[in-house]
């Protein structure tokens, strides 16, 4: 079973109608986004129950948890042929291939981004990346419920795959000549990007069609990747709708 903690988290695996097997919550906790949660809850089917602090610490695994806490099976990944025929039946696509994020806080935050600039989804690799846990979940507000998320062994591979299905795809370097601006992002895209600290493997890096950097002054020369993250995914809107 998985852990979904928060009371955000918690609302949005209900409200996508995640199957959840049961909700603690602490005794004592009270306020209208909690009533709300237990009303939401009970209409789902999902039994609520109610035990001091201590208990629902240990459940939740730690004490960041907003008083609440749930237990779901553990959260389905898509195939990635299935994530590509979601993404063509919704032109122009826009994916977000991630070549291994190993902090769940920049995963969370980079699945939330995606979800609300639009795109239909993300790719991770199965190694070297965070794994779609709690954390993540809550990290991405939870968005985690509501985005479809693929699992590949070999992102050079599913590259080549994306690019089968129309995409374009953009891989960001702080080396690159170009800057995001520079490109044309209203087509269907792919957005590319390394881990912390390492950036893109080369062979990622050769399978990209363009690579973009993004313009920074001072002495800051790169970015934390979720900011990178949610300044290319947001370049892709700002250019689709001026179009």
């Amino acid at each position: 079973m998985e852990r979904v903690t928060g009371i955000h988290a918690v609302r949005e695996a209900l409200e996508a109608g995640r199957a959840l097997d049961s909700m603690l919550i602490v005794s004592g906790r009270r306020g209208d986004r909690i009533e709300e949660l237990v009303q939401l809850a009970r209409r789902r089917g999902v039994p609520v129950r109610f035990e001091d602090r201590a208990q629902v610490d240990r459940a939740a695994g730690s004490r960041e948890h907003q008083g609440v806490v749930a237990f779901a099976a553990a959260k389905p990944t898509v195939g990635l042929e299935d994530l590509l025929k979601a993404a063509k039946s919704s032109p122009p696509a826009l994916l977000v291939l991630l070549d291994g994020i190993e902090d769940p806080h920049n995963l969370g935050a980079i699945i939330r981004t995606s979800l609300a600039a639009g795109a239909q989804g993300v790719i991770v690799t199965e190694r070297r990346s965070a794994g779609l846990t709690d954390a993540v979940g809550r990290a991405s507000a939870g968005a985690l419920a509501h985005l479809p998320v693929a699992r590949v062994p070999n992102l050079a591979r599913a590259m080549e795959e994306v690019k089968e299905a129309g995409c374009w795809l953009v891989g960001f370097d702080e080396r690159a000549e170009k800057s995001l601006a520079d490109l044309d992002l209203t087509g269907p895209v792919g957005i590319v990007l390394g881990g912390e600290g390492k950036g893109l493997h080369e062979l990622v890096r050769s399978r990209c069609d363009f690579l973009a950097s993004i313009p920074t002054t001072g002495p800051v020369r790169s970015l934390n990747v979720s900011v990178a993250a949610g300044i290319a995914l947001f370049e892709v809107v700002r250019q689709r709708r001026s179009k």
